[in-house]
C-alpha cells in the first residue's frame, strides 16, 4: 500500500487532535499508532472517510494511552506520600514477602504470577505479556492463587527457584518496561545472594549487573532504542560489568550450571568485547546451546538464531529461525534483521513494519518503524 496519502493527512490529523486537548507529542505518538492500524486494515478494507477514520482512531489510541499515564502517575504519588519507615523498620521484609508468596500449596506459575501482581507491582497485563498468555488467561491464574493462598497460613515459604524467577521477570519488566523496577530488583538480588549459598542466586544478580550496566547506552536522547551493536560502549558502565563478571566467575566455579549463569555468560561476553566486531559469537552460540538445553524456551531459540546468523553467516541464522514457531514474539523483528544482513531489503522491511505492530512497548514499536521506513528509503534511491 502506498503510504504517501497516508501521510498527507497527518498533518491535518494532528491539528484536530492539537484543538481536543492533545499535546504535540502525544498527538504524535497516537497518530502513528493510528497509521500503523491503517497501514495493516485499510488494504483489506478501506474506509469511505480516511481523514475522520485517522482522527478517530488516534483520539481512541491518546485517550488510552493519557488514562495509562495517569494511572502510572497515581501510583507513584502513592508511593510518594507514603510514610518514611520508623526506627522498627529497619529491616527490609520485602524478600521475606517474596518468599511467602511463593508458598507450597501453589503452582510454581501461580506463586509467580501472585507475587509480580501482589508485591512485584506489576499489572496483569504486564505479567500476562511475560507468559505470552492472554492477560485474561493471567487474570484467572491470578485469582485462583488468591483463592487458594486466602484460606491457609502463610508461614512456609515457598522454594528459592520460584523466587528467583519472579526476582527475574520483576528486573525485565523495570529494564525494558514502563515502571523502573530494575533498581529494586537488583537490590533484593544482592539480598538474597548475600543471604543463601546458592550458584543460581549469584549468576541471576551477575545477569542483572551486566545488563544494567548498558542501561545508559540503550536509550538515544530522543528516546529511541538504541540496539546493542550501534550503544556507545564509552558510556557502559564498567564497575558494574567487573562486578557482574567476579560474580560470575565465582558462581561457575561451582560447576553446578543453570539458565541463569548461561544468560550471564553470554551478556559478560558482550560486555567483554571492545567493539561489536570484536563479539566472540561462536562462544555465545555455545552458550546459547547449553541455554537451549536447560530451559527448552523458543524464545532462547530466537536468540540463538541471531547468534548463529552473526557467527556463521545470515542465511545460517535464517536457517535456524525456520525451524521456530513464526507466532513467537519478536520472530518477526529477527527475521527482519537476518533478512537485512542477507541484502533483501524488501523483504526485511515488511517484516519490521509488521514487527512494530505487535511490539510490546512504544519503544521498540518506534524503533521497528524507523528500521522499516530506513530501509524503504534506500530501496526507492
Amino acid at each position: 500500500m502506498d503510504e504517501s496519502p497516508l501521510r498527507s493527512l497527518v498533518p491535518g490529523v494532528l491539528a484536530i487532535l492539537g484543538r481536543r486537548g492533545a499535546g504535540f507529542a502525544a498527538a504524535e505518538d497516537a497518530v502513528q499508532e493510528a497509521l500503523l492500524e491503517a497501514l495493516r486494515v485499510w488494504p483489506a478494507d478501506r474506509p469511505r472517510d480516511p481523514k475522520g477514520w485517522l482522527v478517530t482512531v488516534a483520539w481512541r489510541k491518546f485517550l488510552d494511552a493519557a488514562r495509562a499515564d495517569a494511572a502510572r502517575r497515581r501510583r507513584e504519588e502513592r508511593i510518594e506520600e507514603e510514610p518514611e519507615p520508623g526506627p522498627a523498620s529497619a529491616v527490609d521484609d520485602t524478600l521475606r514477602l517474596y518468599f511467602l508468596c511463593a508458598h507450597p500449596s501453589l503452582t510454581p506459575s501461580s506463586a509467580v504470577a501472585l507475587t509480580l501482581r501482589a508485591v512485584g507491582g506489576l499489572t496483569t497485563r504486564q505479567i500476562a505479556r511475560a507468559y505470552l498468555v492472554p492477560e485474561a488467561t493471567m487474570a484467572q491464574r491470578i485469582s485462583r492463587a488468591k483463592r487458594t493462598v486466602a484460606g491457609v497460613r502463610l508461614d512456609r515459604p515457598g522454594d528459592v527457584t520460584t523466587v528467583l524467577r519472579v526476582l527475574y521477570l520483576v528486573f525485565n519488566e523495570g529494564y525494558s518496561g514502563d515502571i523502573d523496577l530494575a533498581a529494586e530488583a537488583i537490590r533484593l538480588a544482592r539480598q538474597l545472594a548475600a543471604a543463601i549459598d546458592h550458584p543460581e542466586a549469584a549468576g541471576l544478580l551477575a545477569l542483572m549487573l551486566l545488563h544494567h550496566a548498558r542501561r545508559a547506552a540503550r536509550t538515544a536522547p530522543d528516546g529511541g532504542l538504541v540496539p546493542l551493536a550501534e550503544q556507545d560502549r564509552g558510556r557502559w558502565d564498567t564497575e558494574l560489568i567487573a562486578e557482574g563478571v567476579e560474580v560470575l566467575q565465582a558462581a561457575l566455579a561451582r560447576d553446578r550450571l543453570g539458565e541463569f549463569q548461561a544468560q550471564a555468560a553470554i551478556a559478560a561476553l558482550h560486555a567483554d568485547a571492545p567493539t561489536v566486531e570484536e563479539t566472540d559469537w561462536v562462544q555465545i552460540v555455545e552458550w546459547y546451546d547449553e541455554l537451549v538445553r536447560l530451559t527448552g524456551n523458543p524464545v532462547v531459540g530466537l536468540n540463538r538464531a541471531v547468534a548463529v546468523g552473526e557467527a556463521d553467516g545470515p542465511r545460517a541464522g535464517l536457517a535456524e529461525l525456520a525451524v521456530l514457531d513464526d507466532s513467537l514474539p519478536r520472530h518477526a523483528a529477527v527475521a527482519a534483521y537476518l533478512h537485512e544482513r542477507d541484502g533483501d531489503l524488501a523483504t526485511a522491511a515488511r517484516l519490521y513494519a509488521r514487527a512494530a505492530q505487535k511490539a510490546p512497548n512504544l519503544a521498540e514499536r518506534d524503533h521497528l518503524t524507523r528500521q522499516a521506513a530506513r530501509l524503504n528509503a534506500r530501496r526507492h534511491r
